[in-house]
């Protein structure tokens, strides 16, 4: 799958860091750093189908109840690194119920994971695979093809973006919205403005942190190789934005990538492209999957829906 390339400044090769073991612990571990247990979320209609993928079938869970549903449906992407996650993490299960039971359908991509392997572009192809099938198929599922959103969470916030560049410049159907939460859009953190609070971030736990080093790590393994290769659809936040669609963003006050959706979040306005910017007070990364079913996660859900119940005034 080929499209013209844009304009991307991608970071230059520095070299990869020293490994640590805090990193090495989350590639060995199956589905991520630590997940709350028990976190199911409200009863949905669930059911799950199959698009046809370049590397092979790529699954589609679907949240809620879609014919003729009269309103928008979110196509999402779960995170993880690029390395970890599934379909049942909550940061995909969990929010599926939840966005399902307000209202909106969520359709939820079982992408396949850079390990064993597997390097871009086949996690991108899995979405576009999948974005692709929904929108094909939207009519027969009861929705409109014209309201669909795509959006994710960390590293499937980034197939979401590179998804959608792609779209743009192959003359695709776009999704009607983005919605990002904490996206992983830059090999090499952005610093945020206004930097961190160094005292609180030193006393969060290893899994709850999403340094530098982390990042230039992730990024390698998803390319395969150093940073300076990487496509402008495998790392969208060094690309030129122009043409993407209307586009919402949740951040996390404690995340050391939050200075990645500032940035993005800040090209995305200088490209005259409507942005909803959301800070989420007290979250670290991976907010939506370590804080799922408290009370803390229910602002950053609330943003969301609203976003998505705005696609209807579109």
């Amino acid at each position: 799958m080929t499209a013209p390339q844009r304009e991307a400044s991608a970071p230059a090769d520095g070299g990869t860091p020293a490994p640590d073991a805090g990193f090495a612990e989350y590639l060995a571990a199956p589905e991520g750093p630590e997940t709350p247990a028990g976190q199911s979320g409200p009863d949905v209609p669930i059911r799950t189908v199959t698009a046809d993928g370049i590397s092979g079938p790529v699954a589609i869970r679907i949240y809620g109840e879609v014919a003729g549903a009269a309103g928008p449906a979110l196509v999402w992407l779960h995170g993880g690194g690029f390395v970890s996650g599934s379909l049942d993490m909550p940061e995909s299960d969990y929010l599926g119920r939840m966005l399902a039971a307000a209202g909106t359908p969520v359709l939820s991509v079982d992408y396949r994971l850079a390990r064993d392997g597997v390097h871009f572009p086949v996690p991108h192809e899995d979405a576009l695979a999948a974005w692709s099938w929904v929108r094909s198929n939207a009519a027969g599922l009861g929705l409109d093809p014209e309201l669909l959103c795509l959006g994710g969470a960390g590293a499937g916030g980034n197939l979401a973006v590179g998804a959608a560049l792609y779209l743009t410049d192959s003359g695709r159907p776009l999704p009607a919205k983005l919605l990002l939460a904490y996206p992983f859009l830059h090999a090499e953190l952005p610093p945020p403005a206004g930097g961190l609070d160094e005292q609180v971030m030193a006393t969060l736990p290893r899994h709850l942190r999403f340094t530098r080093e982390d990042c230039v790590r992730q990024a390698e393994n998803y390319v395969g190789g150093p940073v300076s290769m990487a496509s402008s659809y495998a790392m969208p936040g060094y690309a030129d934005p122009s043409g993407l669609p209307p586009t919402a963003i949740v951040a996390c006050e404690y995340d050391d990538a939050r200075g990645s959706s500032e940035s993005f979040a800040a090209n995305l306005k200088q490209a005259g492209i409507p942005v909803s910017y959301f800070l989420a007070r007290g979250a670290v990364h991976g907010h939506l999957n370590h804080a799922a079913g408290s009370p803390e996660a229910q602002p950053v859900l609330d943003f969301l829906a609203k976003e998505l119940a705005s696609v209807r005034a579109l």
